[in-house]
């Protein structure tokens, strides 16, 4: 068995479905939940995830917090998809993830060449997104000032 790193798990205050299946709709991959009632547990509302999942290409885990636990929330800590993924596919993930979310960093081309942006999206969850400029050339779009830039961005930052 090969260890692929870790995958985070999310305890949301009733939230886990929603956002489960609104990554699903960013990343792509099959939303897998069972309830408290699939589990027998009688801490929780019967309906509501004891343990969520979203197996794809990327995979992350949620679940709606039990009576007396603590939801998430976070400073300081970034989920890295740096280079997950072709130009193209990162950008349209940082732009899904800012809908309902907040943008904290537009995604733009940087002073060294490569491009990152942060965005928290609807569910608390900072991402950091982005790819090197080499991934830009490797599309055919060429490494010059505005190619491959996102829509809305400064090419010339």
């Amino acid at each position: 068995m090969r260890a692929k790193g870790p995958s985070p798990y999310f305890q949301f205050p009733g939230t886990a479905r929603a956002a489960l299946e609104r990554w699903s709709e960013v990343f792509g991959g099959e939303v897998r939940t069972a309830t408290y009632r699939d589990f027998g547990r009688t801490d929780g509302p019967p309906d509501a995830v004891a343990h969520g999942q979203l197996a794809g290409d990327l995979e992350l885990f949620a679940a709606d917090t039990a009576e007396g636990e603590e939801s998430f929330s976070s400073s300081g800590l970034l989920f890295s998809l740096l280079g997950a993924a072709d130009p193209e596919t990162l950008t349209r993930w940082f732009e899904a993830l800012s809908v309902d979310g907040v943008v904290l960093d537009p995604l733009q081309r940087r002073p060294w060449g490569d491009w990152d942006g942060q965005v928290r999206d609807a569910f608390g969850v900072t991402w950091l997104i982005g790819y090197e400029a080499a991934a830009v050339a490797d599309t055919g779009a060429g490494a010059g000032a505005g190619a491959g830039a996102p829509s809305g961005s400064d090419s010339d930052a």
